[in-house]
């Protein structure tokens, strides 16, 4: 190749050309040929190559169509043909590795032809001995027999004498293989044996089997220890399996029952059969070992039956029988080193405690839903009923009645209670008291709640059943549930368990309510009960004159005290409802002396009527009397609530004016009649 035809190639192919070109001789007298054109030969050849290129297309074309039988035919023979030398070849190679075999084969068959004279004396000798031969040859069919009609003790004897016998003429084949089929037998002997452990056996069958595997050797004394526990464990295991665990009272009270029954049978029976205390014919270390194995095993079904407890007490509902035969269960094991009584004590302090909180949850709740519905009925009250007469009482108090969420509420504690009446544990004593602490004082909220969205639609009559509604919660329902907890947590046995007094108990507020924090929501609605009158007057003498200059000094605790009652009190146009009632009161009044005494509701209404000032006497028993002595208290409060002093009459006055209404501008119509009555509150 020149340097001009690579220069042309160049040119012409820049990525360069094929390898086979490159020894074509055609693609350079082409080349040649090409470069002899002229630019119009050059422009011309293209469409001439195409041209050509169709021609020798239809050409090849047409010599196909004339003649495409014979290239069938021909094709077809080529791949017959082909196929034939393919097996032609396979088969001669197949024969290739049959002549081996073949030769191979013709040598075997000289040999054995010359043992048939050796196999035809002794077959002549086994005909002599024939006898002696089917009674070894039998051996293994009487080794099976022995075991399926469990004879075990011959069996153990055929198999021991098969092992002699296997000693002596080991190296014959038959006796090897008898040997081998004994054996074999004497491997499922043996599994026979221990599944029949899996069995319900008493005492004397299972120190015959245990003395059979003793005499087997076919385990150590440790290994038959655990075949002994695993296969009592698997016949246990089934029958507590077998129990229907729909019901969760007869899954757990018949779990109870065949475990404390099956259990201490296989101590005993464990007991008999391998004893622990001799330490004179085995080491001191395996015998620790080998016990320790069994109380593993005691300690592993214990929980177990723990965990079925805990499973299945939640939903069981006669708590109080399943725990005596539990107690049962658990003291009869303490024969045996076992007791277990006080890991089962928390499993059911957990789901009695669980059980009362979920009921004092849902008493609670349907007092929410109840009060949302409760409508206060104003009806005529007897004198209040005293309390100690509810503290001693197992019946719930009758004002509870009156009030039905309150009676629900009760009904539902009460109902909490019997469940714990017949296994009330004391170390529950505290947790409870604190629950019952946190749902009664719920409860108080709850009414406080309801007393704030209702209170501005409420009529004096309405607001004064809302105070006999709260008192009844505070001084009927509250000491009767102290009383409920008293007789399930007797102090008397609450104080000798933890070691301490019935008043430490007290001071502590174990197992006792503190009711002032129960009713603290409550406190602006009930009635002030035996409380000094000096803690709301200032302490005046009879022979002590008032003088406009002269200031009546008040000690502080007496002050925060007035003022704690005036902030309770609330406003007087609430009091008073209608517009008639108010013109009543502005229009008349007269003041009533101090002497006269209001000793109930219908009195009380009588004075509202009349729209006199606040009788003071002796005695103060009624809500009514509870809410015009914190008004009174109010009226002697001076307007600035951190003064330590009650300025003079006509101060009073001032501070009257600033803080009500005018109708208590014309209630109070002297200030001598305002100082009076503080003079004669004090003396009562």
């Amino acid at each position: 190749m020149d340097i001009e035809t690579e220069k042309i190639i160049d040119l012409l192919f820049p990525e360069g050309i094929p390898e086979s070109w490159k020894d074509n001789p055609d693609f350079y007298q082409y080349l040649a040929k090409v470069g002899g054109y002229d630019v119009d030969g050059l422009l011309k050849e293209p469409d001439h190559l195409a041209d050509e290129k169709n021609a020798v297309q239809q050409s090849t074309q047409e010599l196909v169509f004339s003649n495409y039988k014979i290239f069938l035919r021909s094709a077809e023979d080529s791949r017959e043909i082909f196929r034939e030398f393919n097996q032609t070849e396979d088969r001669l190679d197949g024969l290739l590795e049959k002549i081996p075999q073949f030769m191979n084969k013709c040598k075997s068959f000289c040999n054995t032809s010359k043992d048939i004279n050796t196999h035809k004396r002794l077959n002549s000798l086994i005909l002599s001995k024939t006898t002696e031969l089917l009674e070894i040859l039998e051996l293994p069919q009487l080794m099976e027999s022995c075991l399926r009609s469990n004879q075990y003790s011959e069996a153990l004897e055929l198999s021991q004498y098969v092992r002699h016998l296997g000693a002596k003429h080991g190296d014959i084949p038959i006796i090897a293989s008898i040997v081998n089929e004994i054996e074999n037998s004497w491997s499922i002997m043996v599994n026979q044996v221990v599944n029949s452990l899996k069995e319900d056996l008493p005492l004397p069958r299972c120190l015959q089997l245990i003395g059979l595997l003793r005499s087997m050797d076919a385990f150590t004394e440790s290994e038959l220890r655990i075949k002994f526990i695993q296969a009592r464990d698997s016949w246990l295991q089934a029958l507590l399996d077998s129990i229907p665990a729909e019901d969760p009272n007869i899954h757990l009270t018949k779990t109870i029952e065949l475990s404390r029954i099956h259990l201490f049978n296989i101590i005993t029976q464990y007991k008999a059969m391998f004893n622990d205390d001799d330490h004179l014919a085995f080491g001191r270390d395996s015998i620790i070992n080998d016990s320790a194995i069994f109380y593993q095993w005691l300690e592993e079904k214990v929980s177990q039956f723990l965990k079925t407890l805990e499973q299945d007490l939640p939903h069981a509902t006669s708590i109080d029988s399943i725990l005596g035969q539990c107690t049962y269960f658990g003291l009869s094991f303490g024969r045996v080193g076992a007791d277990f009584t006080g890991r089962m004590s928390d499993i059911f302090i957990k789901v009695i405690s669980n059980k009362f909180e979920s009921n004092v949850s849902k008493a609670t709740k349907k007092f929410e839903k109840d009060i949302d519905n409760f409508t206060l009925i104003h009806k005529s009250h007897k004198s209040d009923t005293k309390i100690e007469t509810v503290m001693n009482s197992e019946n719930p108090p009758e004002q509870l009645v009156e009030y039905y969420p309150l009676a629900e509420y009760c009904n539902g504690l009460i109902a909490a209670f019997n469940e714990l009446r017949l296994n009330t544990p004391v170390a529950l004593a505290q947790s409870f008291t604190n629950l019952l602490q946190n749902s009664l004082h719920t409860v108080a909220k709850t009414m406080f709640s309801y007393y704030k969205k209702r209170q501005k639609n409420f009529t004096p009559a309405d607001r004064e059943n809302m105070v006999r509604f709260t008192e009844c919660f505070s001084e009927q329902l509250i000491p009767y549930i102290q009383y409920c907890i008293h007789a399930l947590f007797p102090p008397n046995q609450v104080a000798t368990h933890l070691g301490t007094s019935v008043s430490q108990l007290q001071k502590e507020e174990i197992s006792y309510l503190n009711q002032k924090s129960i009713v603290e929501p409550l406190e602006s609605l009930l009635p002030i009960k035996n409380i000094p009158m000096d803690i709301y007057m200032p302490d005046i003498s009879p022979k002590d004159t008032i003088n406009a200059d002269s200031n009546i000094e008040i000690e502080p605790s007496q002050h925060e005290v007035i003022k704690e009652a005036a902030a309770d009190v609330q406003p007087i146009e609430e009091m008073i409802t209608s517009t008639s009632e108010h013109e009543l009161i502005k229009g008349d009044p007269t003041p009533v002396t101090t002497g006269e005494s209001i000793a109930n509701t219908s009195q009380h209404e009588l004075m509202k009527e009349t729209a006199t000032d606040v009788p003071i006497a002796e005695s103060i028993s009624s809500t009514s009397q509870h809410e015009l002595i914190k008004e009174a208290a109010t009226h002697l409060l001076t307007e600035d609530s951190n003064s330590s002093t009650i300025t003079h009459s006509n101060d009073i006055l001032e501070a009257v004016q600033d803080l009500e209404s005018s109708t208590i501008k014309e209630t109070l119509t002297a200030d001598h009649d305002a100082i009076e009555v503080g003079s004669k509150v004090n003396n009562s």
